[in-house]
């Protein structure tokens, strides 16, 4: 059975309401063997203010979780307040405690996958992401790439959450061929598509700088090694015209570019895929939603997806490593006797007696 991690999240949004909503299909247990990593407290407040059925299992180390059961490991010490709907210094430290021993037991391998429920940027610090606060534990930190799922939909954006007066800085061709490699590679190896098609959003509305110098060169670049790149395209008539469904991957330059048409197509179900990092992260596509905790309609779809996304990733990538880990030894030696010249070669004049 595949292990899959799941942090609660911040302790005053919607993390434990999806998770015991998501863990409730009875198909999870059969695929998978989950461990939450949280507060046993917390939990139970949760469940009791939901007035929601969801048993787990209190384990001291994820050495010891069972299959066919819900598992909780008790991620702090301290006494956790709850406060619904308001995110404040507390719950954010919960939050990346939960991440922080997570991080832990994933480096000694006791746990095949990620997933991690909503939290704020409070909890990550610098960080703009979960994946990028994993990566700074390692030395030296991988280049993480976040990809946005819905369906046939796969979405990564270039620049990080940032002013749009310093946008332009990103647009490099350096950083663009990165992300687009990447990005590519985990089409191909989390996702299963063979021969990925993957589409560069124009920065400009109207083609500027960036897509002469930058994004016309990359794609030409890419395609020579046969990374099947294109572009780029304006945004508006993409996603308007519906030409996002001939790709299987689109590159957006920055953050309201690509998310807005995301979020409006995914309809609360989307899902983010984390590249680049040893193992696989995934998580919903969506916040802590403090607007609506501890109401009971919070919508569990994105986080179930997240899970199994995150099963699916994790087969695939052994599935696509396995015959690339020991490959066969050549049967031949290549001869180098220049056999053709000697084949061509005219033949030598007869010696005189």
């Amino acid at each position: 059975m595949i292990r899959v991690a799941i942090t609660q999240g911040d302790t005053n949004g919607i993390g434990y309401e999806v998770i015991f909503k998501a863990l409730s299909d009875p198909a999870i247990l059969e695929l998978c063997t989950p461990i939450i990593y949280g507060s046993p407290k917390v939990a139970a407040y949760h469940r009791k203010a939901l007035n929601m059925q969801a048993n787990f299992s209190i384990i001291a180390d994820a050495s010891e979780a069972q299959d066919g059961r819900v598992n909780m490991l008790n991620t702090t010490d301290e006494e956790v307040k709850v406060d619904l709907g308001s995110p404040t210094p507390e719950s954010a430290r919960a939050a990346r405690a939960a991440l922080d021993r997570a991080a832990l037991d994933w480096e000694s391998g006791l746990f095949d996958v990620l997933v991690s429920a909503p939290c704020t940027a409070e909890a990550l610090g610098e960080a703009a992401s979960v994946g990028a606060y994993l990566a700074q534990r390692s030395e030296p930190a991988p280049k993480v790439l976040t990809i946005c799922q819905n369906g046939g939909l796969q979405l990564a954006v270039l620049a990080p959450e940032s002013p749009i007066d310093q946008l332009s800085t990103y647009i490099t061709k350096e950083n663009v061929t990165a992300a687009a490699t990447l990005f590519y590679q985990s089409l191909k190896r989390d996702l299963r598509i063979n021969n990925p098609r993957m589409a560069l959003l124009a920065f400009n509305p109207t083609p500027g700088k960036e897509e002469q110098e930058v994004l016309t060169p990359v794609t030409d670049e890419l395609r020579e090694q046969k990374v099947y790149a294109f572009g780029p395209f304006a945004a508006d008539e993409f996603f308007g015209q519906g030409q996002y469904t001939s790709f299987d991957g689109v590159l957006a330059m920055y953050h309201d570019q690509g998310l807005i048409p995301f979020k409006l197509l995914s309809e609360g179900s989307g899902i983010e895929l984390t590249t680049g990092l040893k193992g696989v992260l995934t998580s919903a596509a969506h916040g802590p939603a403090f607007d609506i905790a501890g109401k009971g309609t919070a919508d569990e779809r994105a986080l179930r997806n997240a899970i199994y996304t995150a099963i699916d990733a994790c087969r695939a990538r052994a599935d696509y490593d396995e015959p690339l880990a020991n490959p066969l030894k050549k049967l031949y030696h290549e001869r180098r006797d220049d056999s053709e010249k000697v084949r061509f070669k005219a033949p030598a004049a007869p010696k005189a007696e």
